[in-house]
């Protein structure tokens, strides 16, 4: 990887820089409560037996994606915050990228998973057993984490061709692809092809597998009587559905569309809401509702 770079600045959000005092213990409470979230749910799908089916299965895993991406942004995010900007070397940058680039890809795969158990769960329960069996679940695991690498590897492998140059300061709380690309004094539209590309296989298809899954539920719902829990699953699909949108759609519209400039504040104010807010949403809205997880998490303090 050609470069004259060896460290980049990372320049964060300088505009919050004097409203730090209030920024920073409000992203302290949110990165604690987050680990403590998705730990919570790791911790109680290990020792309850009440937890293991293939939806806690896949939740689990989530929770994994999640808390990894969070260590991974927001330990950078609050030191820019403290001290305004922050240098890192540049194998670092690639590193965290890299790291990003596999949780991220990861999630979105796993969601899609998730949609498709909640839909024969709900809309084929009689063929439910016989598919989403502990083989099957664990294979499909295996599989996104292998794709999620992949799709990180194949950034990492088109790197090499490219001549940065400079200048060593990305305007972004992390080091993510496209302010990476922007230091470069090479053509790099044949990386943009490749990440419209893969985007639309790893975001934009799952997207469209999760809204065609959830309006076959919707469906069936709908068909339910009234007095019986239509309103409750409704309740619990629709929670499901805006924390997916809001995920997906911030994806969508950052690596879709990239931008620079004037717009970058948007793209990093957007960045927010699937490197920190959907981390600390999925362990609240998947399981903290769901009377499954109470019940364990209750049997768990009695035995305390």
């Amino acid at each position: 990887m050609p470069s004259n770079i060896t460290s980049i600045i990372l320049l964060g959000f300088p505009n919050v820089h004097c409203l730090k005092f209030l920024f920073f213990p409000l992203l302290i409470i949110v990165y604690f409560g987050t680990i403590f979230g998705n730990l919570l749910i790791i911790s109680l799908y290990s020792v309850s037996k009440t937890l293991q089916s293939p939806m806690y299965f896949f939740i689990t895993h989530l929770s994994l994606c999640d808390l990894l991406v969070i260590t991974d942004i927001v330990p950078t995010l609050l030191h820019t915050i403290l001290d305004g900007d922050i240098v890192v070397s540049f194998n670092s940058c690639i590193f965290q990228l890299c790291f990003f680039v596999t949780l991220e890809s990861s999630e979105c795969l796993l969601l899609s998973v998730m949609s498709y158990d909640r839909y024969l769960a709900i809309c084929n329960p009689l063929r439910y057993n016989s598919i989403m069996n502990h083989r099957f679940c664990e294979r499909l695991v295996n599989i996104i984490w292998l794709i999620g690498f992949i799709m990180a590897l194949t950034d990492v492998i088109s790197m090499p061709n490219l001549y940065f140059c400079g200048p060593h300061i990305i305007d972004h709380f992390y080091c993510d692809l496209e302010p990476i690309l922007q230091l470069s004094c090479s053509d790099t539209s044949r990386i943009h092809n490749q990440v419209l590309i893969l985007g639309f296989f790893v975001v934009v298809g799952p997207f469209v597998i999760i809204m065609i899954s959830y309006v076959c539920i919707a469906i069936t719902i709908l068909k339910i009587p009234p007095n019986t829990g239509r309103h409750k699953a409704f309740s619990t699909c629709s929670s499901h559905l805006i924390v997916v949108s809001l995920f997906y759609g911030t994806l969508i519209t950052v690596y879709m569309f990239p931008t620079k400039g004037k717009f970058m504040t948007m793209s990093k104010a957007l960045s927010l809401i699937y490197t920190v807010l959907t981390p600390l949403l999925n362990p609240i809205i998947y399981t903290m509702r769901n009377k499954d997880f109470k019940k364990a998490f209750y049997k768990i303090k009695l035995a305390f």
